[in-house]
């Protein structure tokens, strides 16, 4: 070892402030008794390790800001040391010190997440200006993972499941944005959640104690919209016989959440841009102005600037909107935020439909993960809330999956209802297509069913009588 790297000072340190915990690995103890000296001496508490054994046992006993690990240890690899400090935490600070310094040794120490490379001798205020560095880095990185934390503690995101990268933005974002009065465009594929947050920026903003009114300008045509939208003077039409308030008038002083807004009509949308410029409208039929103090959040699920291009959306009131733009990730782009999400559905649905707290066995959790979602999370949540309530026992099997996702058959016989058909209505059609099929497998022999079923014969007539189940002639030959 060179004399250079030996630094013995000649006087104490008046501040002994602790200012990070530093563990050094080296086998050689002279390099250790200097780089102990050298950094109590500039406050920091120092722990030293012979080999990496003795490394990461000191590591299992406690945290450090810092490791000064050496390249060549008697019992293993210093980078193999680093990928098992790395495994354990991958946030903290490793500096490696060696005493062949390659350009190849170098690469490598920084490939395996090395924050740092020294070469012995070492300058030893250079090699502070490095520890320094290093720990002011991790900290930061420490106190943002913090914050973030904190954020969704104190923002209500209750009902928006995530910890993805993309859902961190997303939870930044509308910290950042909710206080604010802009206007705010939601972008994404439909079931991504626009509508929970619009919910979470009125709720995280100052406009919390008034109304938050969601409108799906979609479902309805031009002279309903209207008239839901900025109400309407008696005799304003045929059916107006008595004047009603617009739903603008109804979030005074709240926010207003136009979900689907890309299908709204040119003079609706003339309308929509007259409030976001003067806030003012007139009820139809009406001659009054009248003004209000609404934030909007819009939401749509197509391209607005293609829709401007193509003359089906308006280019003033696209750039009003388009103050603050969120894009909501797919699901598929997400598939890590999957368990969390069938955990909360699970507990929601067992909750509501009073059973046992369900889980999924691995098996069904392997498609729910393989599966692509193109409805995302509103198809996710139905699917799950299909399972819980058709499921007989406390855990959700791959059989009670829809056959898109496991590529075979359901026990779920596949359902042809409206496409506004309510659950009850969804649940009680699989209830007769199950019992239906069960009696076609005995020859209607209904007491063998009801065996079958492992219910009371008279529970089954009462389920037969209350789905109008037409009992067909029974097959006498059927044990024969």
């Amino acid at each position: 070892m060179s004399e250079a790297a030996v630094w013995r000072p000649t006087s104490q340190r008046a501040d002994e402030v602790t200012t990070g915990s530093v563990l050094i690995i080296d086998d050689e103890a002279a390099i250790r008794e200097s780089l102990e000296t050298l950094l109590e001496l500039e406050g920091y508490e120092v722990t030293t390790a012979e080999d990496g054994g003795q490394g990461l046992a000191r590591l299992a006993e406690r945290t450090f800001d810092l490791v000064l690990l050496d390249f060549a240890l008697p019992d293993r690899d210093g980078l193999e040391i680093l990928a098992d400090i790395r495994d354990r935490d991958s946030e903290l600070a490793v500096i490696m010190i060696t005493a062949y310094g390659t350009v190849e040794n170098a690469v490598r120490a920084m490939q395996g997440g090395a924050v740092n490379f020294v070469q012995k001798p070492w300058d030893n205020e250079k090699l502070l200006a490095d520890i320094r560095a290093s720990i002011a880095r991790s900290r930061a990185e420490e106190e943002n993972v913090q914050l973030k934390r904190a954020l969704k503690q104190r923002y209500n995101f209750e009902h928006i499941v995530g910890k993805s990268e993309p859902m961190l933005k997303i939870f930044d974002l509308v910290a950042q944005v909710a206080p604010s009065r802009s206007t705010i465009l939601l972008q994404g594929e439909s079931g991504t959640g626009k509508e929970l947050i619009a919910k979470a920026i009125h709720m995280n903003s100052p406009r919390k104690d008034a109304p938050f009114v969601p409108v799906n300008t979609g479902s309805m045509p031009t002279d309903l919209l209207e008239s839901t939208l900025f109400g309407h003077v008696k005799g304003a039409f045929t059916s107006a016989i008595a004047s009603k308030k617009g739903l603008f008038e109804v979030a005074d002083r709240g926010t207003i959440f136009l979900d689907e807004i890309g299908t709204m009509s040119m003079e609706t949308q003339a309308k929509i841009l007259r409030v976001l410029q003067d806030k003012r409208f007139m009820h139809l039929g009406g001659v009054q102005e009248l003004q209000v103090d609404v934030r909007i959040i819009a939401a749509t699920n197509v391209d607005l600037r293609q829709a401007v291009k193509e003359g089906k959306f308006r280019e003033d009131l696209f750039y009003r909107l388009n103050v603050i733009t969120i894009d909501l990730p797919p699901l598929r782009s997400r598939k890590e935020d999957i368990p969390l999400l069938v955990d909360y559905f699970l507990k929601k649905f067992c909750e509501e439909n009073e059973k046992p707290l369900c889980t999924v066995s691995t098996e069904a959790l392997r498609p729910l993960l393989d599966y692509d979602w193109p409805g995302n999370v509103r198809e996710l949540e139905n699917v799950i809330e299909r399972a819980v309530v058709l499921s007989n026992g406390r855990t959700i099997t791959s059989d009670l999956l829809p056959e898109q996702l496991t590529g075979r058959p359901s026990l779920i016989p596949s359902i042809d209802t409206r496409p506004d058909a309510s659950l009850f209505e969804i649940v009680e059609e699989c209830e007769r297509r199950i019992i239906t099929d069960m009696l076609e497998k005995c020859s209607w022999n209904q007491t063998e069913a009801a065996e079958r079923f492992h219910i009371p014969l008279s529970t089954l007539n009462q389920k037969i009588k209350r789905l109008n189940i037409e009992i067909r002639k029974r097959n006498n030959n059927h044990h024969n």
